[in-house]
């Protein structure tokens, strides 16, 4: 019980150390993990673990085979919940890089680290190409806590998060093949049997996948299941389908998950982000876990089989030549530039999925007397720690090296998708501004996506939003909610996080009729509300711009704007394009002259006022 509690406690300790220091958890639970584990004998009266899951094949805390059954279904409820956040729609818009990346970039990774792996390590062909196998995948629980803290273009870091999202399955996929040539082919990894059985997989775990997607969603759809069963009905359906699928077809649980969570996630559910949260949280008490559990059953005699200079030599072309060779080849005739592909091709961390295959199979391998297959744990978890532990220190610095680094986030970050934020958002967007729409509305978000902009539910009460790694070059905050309280508790939240290079809200009618304690903050002018904007675009329904000659003129136009009810200044665009946000404080602007424009929603200024 001590251990089972410890585990627990320290998996959650982990995680609030990587979120204090901005690192990827899984780089604490697994040094916790082996300081609890193998390192634990080096210290302990009695030279044993303080954490032990398998001792002596039937004691510990997972007897048996137990600790392989909770790694595998730890590991379907994680992929489940990863396709669960595949969206076919933003996978279209991501390009052919994706899809290249996801193909031509994992058969470089499979054969070149097989070969590697072979010939530094003189493993047999079998296992070479299962290590390959299992360090295909990249993974969205290490890449996203990266780049969250990294403002990127937003290609770069567009093109990193959804490999690592869509390569999981697919790497889990060719270690399940990989697997069942060498346990099955009787010696040869490409036999018919082999063949039949990996048909097997695929067929089963779609068939499984799909269609247990679909009863769901008929479920959910008609509340045959109470609200409050949700979640936890969700969940063993999620089990029932690993294990009926896995029962029909060997290790075809996996696959079937992850076509179930892809499948239900492209649904139209109306409890879906409910699910989807739960599932986050669920995720990441069994990563936390799952990594302790893993790192612990290690052995020293495991650290000592890599403990030399081979494995050395075997990450270095990993990280330095078989990563970047896959993403140059994969990017080849893309838009992406030199600098861009040397960036992707530096941040390639494995995680969550290779670490636990990685223990499942190697064990089993290891019973069955495969030769070489003591080397597949803690080879692959060298892999897991060494790229962690390099990109998560050194991905900062080498984005600023090679130039990818964001030295001014100039995205905008609007709170409230409202047809003021929509008709702001799409000039912004026309004048080469990254913008993303916040809302709580679904309705507000669909119309905003149609008119192209790029749009999100969220609520801002929620801890998720700063995790969102399309926010990461976001530089400023525009709260243009109706609710004055939401507005105000936006910036209060969010400021530091979005607002580096301001951060604004709409006014009030009591700080309206107040200016002279008019708010620092305050969006626009000070005889300005939402109410007033939304009766300015009802009349006027368009963003205008007016040149401006010197200060004295564009003083002028503001004072024009506060008694025009239908005239509500925004932005002064400076000649090279550059948009500052108007506030209602509105003090700030001293050093303007010709070749500057007023921006403004609603009429458009008199013929004579144009040239005062």
């Amino acid at each position: 019980m001590l251990e089972l509690a410890g585990i627990i406690i320290l998996g959650i300790i982990a995680q609030w150390v990587a979120w204090r220091l901005k690192l990827p958890a899984i780089l604490p639970l697994l040094l916790i993990g082996l300081l609890v584990g193998p390192i634990a004998t080096l210290y302990t009266v009695d030279g044993a673990k303080l954490i032990e899951p398998i001792w002596n094949g039937e004691k510990g805390l997972f007897p048996g085979d137990g600790l392989y059954y909770f790694v595998s279904l730890a590991i379907s409820i994680i992929l489940f919940e990863g396709g669960l956040t595949l969206k076919r729609s933003e996978i279209k818009n991501v390009g052919p890089v994706i899809t290249k990346l996801i193909t031509i970039g994992s058969v470089i990774t499979f054969f070149g680290a097989g070969v590697a792996a072979h010939y530094i390590f003189d493993l047999n062909w079998q296992i070479s190409f299962l290590f390959s196998a299992l360090i295909i995948v990249t993974g969205p629980t290490v890449i996203t806590p990266i780049l969250r803290n990294i403002p990127l273009k937003k290609d770069v870091s567009t093109v990193l998060k959804w490999e690592g999202i869509l390569i999981d399955p697919i790497g889990a996929l060719v270690a399940v093949l990989v697997y069942e040539f060498i346990s099955v082919g009787e010696g040869s990894a490409f036999t018919q049997t082999a063949l039949v059985e990996f048909g097997k997989i695929v067929l089963f775990g779609i068939t499984f996948g799909f269609t247990f997607a679909h009863a769901l969603a008929f479920a959910i759809k008609k509340k045959l299941i109470p609200h409050y069963l949700l979640n936890v009905a969700s969940l063993s359906i999620v089990l029932l389908v690993f294990v009926l699928s896995d029962i029909f077809a060997h290790e075809s649980g996996l696959l079937a998950v992850v076509v179930m969570g892809m499948v239900l996630g492209n649904i139209n559910l109306p409890n879906l982000k409910e699910l989807l949260y739960f599932k986050e949280s669920l995720s990441i008490l069994l990563i936390s876990i799952l990594f302790i559990l893993l790192a612990a059953n290690i052995n020293i005699a495991d650290l000592e089989l890599v403990y030399n200079w081979n494995t050395v030599f075997l990450f270095l072309v990993i990280v330095f030549l078989i990563r970047p060779l896959g993403v140059f080849i994969s990017a080849r005739g893309s838009n992406l530039k030199f600098n861009e592909k040397l960036f992707i091709g530096w941040v390639g961390p494995r995680g969550i999925v290779a670490a636990g295959i990685a223990s499942l199979f190697g064990s089993k391998l290891l019973a069955k007397g495969e030769p070489g297959a003591e080397y597949i744990t803690p080879l692959v978890f060298m892999i897991v720690m060494g790229t962690v532990l390099l990109n998560a220190t050194t991905a900062r610095i080498f984005a600023k090296l090679v130039g990818v680094f964001l030295k001014k986030s100039n995205g905008i970050l609007i709170i409230g998708a409202s047809k003021v934020s929509t008709l702001i958002g799409s000039y912004l967007v026309k004048n080469n501004h990254h913008v993303v729409l916040i809302d709580s509305n679904q309705k507000n978000i669909e119309k905003a996506k149609k008119l192209g902009l790029e749009a999100m539910v969220g609520d801002i009460y929620s801890e998720t939003l700063t995790d969102d790694i399309e926010l990461s070059d976001v530089g400023y905050l525009m709260a243009l909610t109706e609710n004055t309280d939401i507005n105000k508790y936006a910036i209060d939240k969010f400021k530091k996080q979005f607002g580096e290079n301001g951060s604004f809200r709409l006014i009030n009618v009591d700080e309206m009729n107040d200016p002279e304690n008019n708010p620092r903050e305050g969006l626009f002018s000070h005889t300005d509300d939402f109410i007033k904007l939304i009766e300015a675009i009802r009349k006027y329904p368009a963003i205008n711009e007016i040149n401006i000659n010197d200060k004295s003129h564009y003083d002028g136009l503001i004072e024009i704007t506060k008694i025009d009810d239908d005239i509500v200044p925004i932005f002064l665009k400076a000649p090279d394009g550059d948009m500052k946000i108007i506030s209602s404080y509105n003090k700030e602007f001293n050093d303007i002259s010709e070749g500057h424009q007023l921006v403004y929603l609603g009429k458009k200024f008199k013929e004579e006022e144009k040239t005062d």
